[in-house]
């Protein structure tokens, strides 16, 4: 499907009144999204079609000493997304403190246990093994 004849000349009135805040067919947002709504062309018109165009919008945009709202956003996203990598790195090292000090504290129990089970072996060790419960629930 080719473009329309006027689509070029659509696309620079919406930026003209998108940037002289008198949007008439959009939320007037300094987006591509809002441009094409405002032109009446689909966004892939902007993305694909006429790079130029989008590259003179943003352009504009700063320009004006004005930030588009698709900066505005990914930048926000970008601090959160910083966040929460601090907080899964602090969480990270708490984890891979716990593991050490849970490898260690098996390690002990592993070695007391060795100890107990080789006295218990011994005929004349004062150990003696506990007669098991049989467990509610559970078939024997």
């Amino acid at each position: 499907m080719s473009p329309a004849p006027d689509e070029r000349d659509r696309i620079r009135a919406a930026m003209d009144r998108i940037l002289q805040g008198t949007a008439q067919h959009s939320n007037g947002a300094l987006t591509i999204v809002a441009l094409a709504q405002e032109a009446g062309v689909p966004r892939n018109a902007l993305t694909q079609r006429h790079l130029d165009l989008k590259n003179d919008f943003y352009a504009e945009v700063r320009a004006r000493g004005q930030t588009p709202h698709s900066e505005i956003r990914l930048r926000r996203q970008i601090v959160k997304l910083k966040e929460l990598r601090a907080k899964d790195a602090t969480e990270l090292a708490q984890l891979r403190t716990d593991v050490e000090h849970l490898v260690r504290a098996v390690n002990q129990l592993t070695a007391h246990n060795r100890q107990l089970l080789h006295a218990l072996s011994q005929p004349d060790s004062p150990v003696r093994a506990l007669p098991t419960q049989p467990h509610p629930g559970r078939c024997h």
